[in-house]
């Protein structure tokens, strides 16, 4: 690289670290580059990206961003996931390293909030923002279907009993 591309890759990261819902930092040493290939794919399905950090420039990247506590974690072969749903990144992170052991969560940040390898797993077990919509509208229309059954129910009550007394009328 020379110092125009590291100035790019500087800016770009910085403004990763800045504008993300999370950023989770591993080891990925021993992955293929066909694991490589599939964890990048599946972390563009669920609208995040994996990039392979360089460390020097990350940590210049890391500077006055609210990310800038999680400097320790690069040493070594580290990758960042990051998104903008803080849920998708750790999600799919913890997901790929549960059938992989050649990746190793070794944290991440949530705006400026940092986190351990046991905080990008909790935030991996908690629902998404598509997941929290949907719960969201399923509770607001359920109480709508249930008064369309209750106001619907005293018609239908009359109906029957109009029908149970035609039906004596006629058998009589």
């Amino acid at each position: 690289m020379d110092r125009a591309e590291k100035r790019e890759f500087v800016a770009d990261l910085n403004q990763v670290f800045s504008n993300t819902g999370s950023v989770v930092v591993a080891h990925y040493a021993g992955l293929t580059v066909a694991q490589m290939n599939d964890l990048r794919s599946k972390m563009r399905t669920a609208g995040g990206t994996v990039k392979v950090a360089k460390n020097r420039l990350a940590k210049i990247a890391l500077q006055g961003t609210p990310s800038e506590g999680i400097q320790a974690l690069f040493e070594g072969q580290t990758l960042i996931a990051y998104s903008d749903d803080p849920v998708a990144a750790p999600k799919v992170a913890s997901d790929f390293a549960k059938g992989n052991d050649n990746l190793v969560i070794l944290g991440g940040a949530m705006g400026a909030t940092a986190l351990d390898a046991d905080g990008v797993k909790a935030l991996a077990t908690m629902p998404s923002l598509d997941e929290l919509r949907a719960k969201i509208v399923g509770m607001i229309s359920t109480p709508a279907t249930r008064i369309a059954q209750v106001v619907n129910a005293p018609a239908g009550q009359l109906a029957r009993v109009f029908g149970a007394y035609s039906k004596k009328d006629e058998a009589a």
